[in-house]
């Protein structure tokens, strides 16, 4: 305890969409690092970042493939969380997923249909088609800050 007190704890949209930022700096594609953080009932259940197909060289090595002005070459962060929780044999169904960046129209396609229930996102990232969908379907689509609090930087 501080001098002034306890300090204020994070809330839980703060403290997940925290560590989808950490989860960013994992990030292969220099273009853009981009975390996600699959949670339910306050407990990570799976995370993923934008990064080349297992095996292959990371973009920031060779260099990206470019098509319609997107690197093609990444797997993107909520497909790689979807996919490790495939791999792993954990349920998602009715979790949230926190994410640094709105999901593109294939990735909020994924989401949709592997049963995430929420989508908490960072920054808005160029497509808006999500957000008619995700009210149709019942699914929450959020923008959350999650900047970290100034007592947690380090000098």
């Amino acid at each position: 305890m501080s001098e002034s007190g306890p300090r204020a704890r994070l809330p839980w949209d703060d403290y997940f969409m925290s560590i989808a930022q950490v989860v960013a700096s994992r990030s292969t594609c220099d273009r853009k690092h981009v975390g996600a953080v699959i949670v339910r009932d306050r407990t990570i259940l799976s995370t993923g970042y934008n990064g080349s197909i297992r095996g292959m060289p990371h973009c920031d090595e060779v260099g990206h493939l470019m098509e319609n002005g997107h690197c093609v070459a990444t797997i993107h962060a909520e497909a790689n969380a979807l996919v490790q929780a495939a791999r792993n044999g954990v349920n998602i169904a009715g979790a949230a997923i926190y994410i640094t960046a709105s999901p593109c129209w294939s990735c909020f396609k994924l989401i949709a249909n592997a049963g995430i229930a929420a989508i908490y996102y960072g920054e808005f990232y160029r497509d808006e088609r999500s957000f008619e969908v995700a009210s149709r379907l019942g699914i929450e689509l959020r923008q959350v800050a999650g900047a970290l609090p100034e007592w947690t930087r380090t000098a």
